[in-house]
């Protein structure tokens, strides 16, 4: 496999892997909001707590992404196995 190609499966699995943590961030806060805050909440509160819920998950699945990006960054080297997705103007390999 050449760089280009190993950049192109990066992207792709590290998209779905923000994703999936995105949605079971979600899921699990929503589980936990169900069981234990909306018995005590009034409805108009409620959308907004899924609105919170919903931007929680988001920031969730950022920062737990960065600290995975940096961990494999420390493990793998980069310039090694990937092309640089953008390069500069006028730089010829």
């Amino acid at each position: 496999m050449n760089k280009k190609l190993n950049t192109f499966l990066f992207i792709i699995c590290a998209t779905l892997l923000n994703v999936i943590i995105a949605v079971l961030g979600f899921l699990v806060l929503t589980i936990l909001y169900i069981r234990f805050l909306m018995p005590s909440m009034p409805e108009t509160v409620q959308s907004w707590i899924f609105s919170f819920i919903f931007i929680s998950a988001i920031v969730i699945s950022f920062v737990l992404y960065r600290i995975i990006f940096k961990y494999l960054q420390k493990k793998v080297d980069v310039e090694k196995y990937f092309d640089p997705i953008f390069s500069r103007r006028g730089a010829k390999k």
